[in-house]
């Protein structure tokens, strides 16, 4: 169909039939304000800030849900139209709290910057707040309904982009609140603990459990050896806190920064993703030649392990009984780093840097006590790291680069590509082909794995072994894979992880993440991955050295102990 032409702001503009007035705007520089729209995910036209002038309309229209259409005139920029903006605005933040300088979200609030930029200086109305205090029953977030403007943007991609529609606009009018059915607690519903609400949330209605006040008592606290690691996607993420480019990486200055914060050592999870390739191969190799359950489905993302607990728990045999990388590290830092060191176990307190609101959960999951206690005691998100970074006064682009501690700091780039969709499943490739077929790989890039597309296929040839296997992210493209597992479709190995993007579209990740942002990152990611000496897990020599001093072998008896566990149906109401 040919291509529709009106005028925007006295411009000539060609859209798409079915554009919207906002997108063709965008299309033609002409930027309009938004606060409930969510491109490809959210368009309703609650907020009412977006309104334009359309010629021979009645009334003043909302750009995010009127369609193009063929001689259309648009003014986006009249006095009408300002003033209308302002108004609306301005009811909204009259039922609004006015802590922006305790809030969560102060300086990067969309509510706050939509007030700056439409020049709102006074509100004249004096509205209620709603009645509902805030929910604090999840161990990862915190819902706050008296900042909620209704926007259903964290309702639009729990349904529609994780499939999971945990929440959801309850009772009317002025009593309407988004919150799980019958207004129960979070933590008590099949919640999967994602955060990707929190990401998308424009104030701080949804956010991160803060957990910084423990880490600064453990810190503080002489009697505790206070260790920290940090997730692969982190290194790409943290300098977006202090301005820096997404996709930026900052491994070296992170270190740093950690070491100034008083870490006594500062870790890289990669380590463990190494070790993770090193269990979660053989364990693949072993159901390829024993007949074990088949395909073998990753493990690591604990949304992910908590949607399948809950949605599709018939098919948990088929997970990988391996930890996640974090939660073998915790293990290891209380039993092995622990001896090696000469400190008791009880003395050592574990902190993770996580780009994943999930992982606060995983960390409490009463099975991750492999030490014999809690292995991880404190998850901090990115957007927590940066916060305490700030408090601190540590000016992070100024910093020199470090290197991570010995022996649970030393990596491989396969463990860096765990930070992003398709990294799991290009690691264990690497290592997977050599174990198989005694050969080095023809290329260690494994592209068919790596895009942003919701899910991949290839089939590998392991030199006459044929590996079918498949990566999902985004938790409605693993409900698709799983439904293609149950009709019998012949995966050997699935990745699948629980955000759009892998972890760094993680729920604790910097605000605003977007998929230009995801896509950068990602890059960031790829460009550690080419940096790095050794680039395959089983090159680790700090985990040889592991194996040898400790753990035996891949899956021997003491790393089921220690890395391995169950995981449990859970109800989906």
């Amino acid at each position: 169909m040919s291509q529709v032409m009106l005028t925007i702001d006295g411009i000539q503009v060609a859209a798409e039939p079915g554009t919207s007035v906002l997108e063709a705007a965008k299309k033609a520089g002409i930027k309009i304000p938004t606060l409930c729209y969510l491109e490809e995910i959210n368009a309703i036209g609650a907020c009412r800030i977006c309104l334009v002038e359309v010629q021979g309309a009645r009334t003043l229209q909302t750009s995010c849900v009127t369609p193009v259409a063929d001689g259309m005139v648009v003014r986006t920029n009249t006095p009408a139209v300002r003033r209308a903006r302002k108004l609306n605005l301005e009811l909204i933040m009259s039922n609004h709290p006015r802590e922006c300088l305790t809030c969560p979200r102060n300086t990067n609030c969309e509510l706050q910057r939509l007030a700056s930029e439409l020049g709102l200086d006074e509100i004249r109305f004096a509205g209620d707040t709603p009645p509902y205090e805030p929910d604090r029953s999840s161990p990862s977030l915190v819902r706050d309904p008296r900042k909620c403007i209704l926007c259903r943007r964290c309702v639009s991609v729990c349904e529609k982009v994780q499939q999971v529609s945990a929440i959801a606009p309850q009772e009317r009018g002025f009593k309407t609140i988004v919150a799980p059915a019958f207004l129960e607690p979070l933590g008590d519903v099949a919640c999967v603990n994602c955060g990707q609400c929190a990401l998308v949330c424009p104030t701080a209605a949804i956010h991160e459990k803060d957990q910084t006040a423990e880490v600064w008592a453990a810190l503080a606290d002489p009697g505790k050896h206070v260790v920290v690691q940090t997730a692969p996607a982190v290194r790409v993420s943290i300098g977006e806190m202090f301005g820096l480019a997404p996709g930026s990486v900052v491994t070296g200055q992170l270190v740093a920064a950690l070491r100034r914060l008083g870490f006594a050592k500062i870790f890289d999870t990669d380590f463990t993703a190494d070790l993770t390739i090193m269990e979660e191969g053989s364990e693949l190799i072993k159901r390829l030649r024993e007949g074990g359950k088949l395909p073998l489905i990753t493990s690591c993302s604990p949304g992910w392990i908590k949607f399948i607990e809950h949605f599709y728990p018939e098919l948990l045999p088929h997970l990988s009984t391996c930890k996640s990388p974090q939660q073998m590290f915790g293990a290891l830092a209380k039993t092995y780093y622990a001896e090696k060191a000469g400190i008791s176990p009880d003395d050592i307190f574990v902190v993770s840097i996580m780009p994943c609101t999930a992982k606060k959960f995983e960390a409490g999951r009463e099975e991750m006590n492999g030490s014999g206690r809690r292995d991880v005691d404190v998850v901090l998100t990115t957007r927590e790291l940066g916060k305490m970074l700030k408090e601190a006064g540590i000016d992070f682009s100024a910093l020199p680069e470090e290197a991570y501690d010995d022996p649970l700091g030393i990596s491989t780039g396969a463990g860096v590509l765990f930070g992003s969709t398709g990294g799991v499943m290009e690691a264990a490739l690497r290592t997977a082909y050599e174990l198989v077929t005694g050969d080095t790989p023809p290329s260690l890039d494994f592209n068919e794995a790596r895009g942003l597309e919701g899910i991949k296929e290839a089939s590998v040839d392991l030199k006459g072994t044929t590996l079918n296997v498949a990566v999902a992210h985004g938790l409605a493209n693993a409900r698709e894979i799983l439904e293609r597992v149950k009709n019998g479709h012949p995966y050997h190995f699935i990745e699948v992880m629980c955000c759009p993007g892998g972890c760094i579209g993680g729920g604790g990740q910097p605000i605003p993440t977007n998929n230009e942002i995801r896509a950068k990152r990602t890059a960031g990611i790829y460009s550690a991955d080419r940096a790095m000496q050794l680039r395959k897990s089983h090159e680790n020599p700090a985990v040889q050295a592991l194996y040898q001093e400790f753990l035996g072998e891949p899956l021997s008896h003491k790393s089921h102990e220690l890395l391995h566990t169950r995981y449990v149906p859970r109800s989906r109401y």
